[in-house]
């Protein structure tokens, strides 16, 4: 029997590989063989955890490292549902186990819903406020996979919803400070944006055939000013979400890492190059625990 072979930007292929079938199909219909997609989620909520003084909130970071890794899941469950005859249309996406065959429809909605169900015992952990800013996401989650087909911009739009952990985060720690919470909602939002332009650059081509839209289409060859552009904004929000917490210019520092980080990702950006994209997008994992330090530094360094 011919394996079916994995999506060109898997990770641990071996541990994927190890897995008997169908659970194999199951597990990359979740992305579990893409962890970068569930730290990029994570990153946001230990962000507003750590801002807001919670620190040595281990057991809440592991459960919103839980939800994350679940929900960002059947996030995508639920995306090759709805996307399935778009994506055996595209080379980079033919091979998903909904579209090619391997997992039906009504067997991803079984699997969607027990992935729901892990995430609602992580959603159980939460104080009540908490849990229902969570919940409010479940519109902009369910409204994700058609943005593509109506708009340049989706990258925005996933912008809120894989970042709405800063709301979640912040409110089961704390009620004030909302200022300084929008602040790094916002630039994450932006910081987002830029790095998936940067993984649209992959698709570029296929977008084109299928009439998908993206950022990085519409920003052509201006992609690289553009990702400069978001991320240079997100420092700026960010920058003003760390004077909000800790009004001292010092504070600001604890951000230079981070910038230098993004900096390096635009410098070295390549858009004719699709695997020279995909190592500057998952170099944002790496960027997400160099923010979580600065957060924790100025977090930890008292809250006014």
């Amino acid at each position: 029997m011919i394996e079916p072979a994995l999506v060109p930007d898997s990770q641990h292929r071996g541990l994927v590989s190890l897995l008997p079938q169908p659970f194999r199909d199951f597990a990359m219909l979740a992305r579990f063989d893409r962890p970068i997609g569930w730290w990029l989620l994570f990153w946001p909520c230990a962000w507003s955890v750590l801002l807001a003084g919670g620190e040595q909130e281990f057991m809440l970071l592991g459960w919103l490292l839980l939800g994350s890794i679940v929900m960002r899941g059947a996030g995508c469950v639920f995306n090759d549902i709805v996307d399935a005859d778009l994506d055996r249309r595209v080379a980079r996406t033919a091979k998903r186990p909904v579209a090619s065959g391997r997992v039906s429809k009504p067997a991803a909605w079984t699997w969607l819903v027990l992935l729901c169900l892990i995430g609602l015992v992580v959603l159980l952990q939460l104080r009540l406020e908490a849990q229902l800013v969570a919940l409010a996401s479940l519109a902009l989650v369910a409204g994700y996979p058609f943005m593509k087909r109506i708009t340049w911009w989706p990258q925005a739009w996933l912008g809120m919803v894989f970042t709405w952990g800063v709301l979640v985060g912040w409110i089961e720690i704390r009620s004030d400070g909302l200022l300084a919470m929008g602040a790094l909602y916002l630039g994450s939002i932006l910081w987002c944006i830029g790095y998936d332009t940067i993984y649209a650059i992959q698709d570029i081509e296929d977008d084109a055939i299928v009439g998908i839209r993206s950022s990085a289409r519409r920003l052509g060859t201006r992609v690289r000013g553009g990702v400069a552009g978001f991320y240079t904004g997100a420092l700026a929000l960010w920058a003003l979400a760390f004077w909000l917490t800790r009004p001292d210019w010092v504070a600001l520092l604890a951000l230079v890492p981070m910038g230098a980080h993004l900096g390096f990702q635009v410098v070295t950006l390549d858009p004719a190059d699709g695997d020279n994209a995909l190592a500057r997008f998952r170099s944002n994992r790496d960027a997400g625990l160099v923010m979580a330090l600065a957060c924790w530094v100025v977090g930890n360094a008292g809250i006014v």
